[in-house]
């Protein structure tokens, strides 16, 4: 049973996720030879302020960039 839990700044819309639950069922099936009906996605959005990369937190970063 593949299992993959997909973690994700918040902000993707609900047919951005159905796509990316499509397309990573597909690619296991394609790769491993695995059945999408045992085929488990979980997309779990993190705010940006609890997500941090290149030393500082996601929103300073945005903010930044604005």
């Amino acid at each position: 049973m593949p299992y993959i839990n997909l973690q994700i700044t918040k902000g993707a819309s609900r047919e951005q996720k159905a796509q990316i639950v499509k397309e990573f069922t597909q690619t296991l099936v394609n790769v491993l030879g695995k059945k999408p009906e045992h085929t488990h996605i979980v997309i779990q959005e993190i705010d940006d302020e609890n997500w941090g990369f290149s030393g500082v937190l996601t929103d300073e970063f945005r903010r930044s960039e604005s």
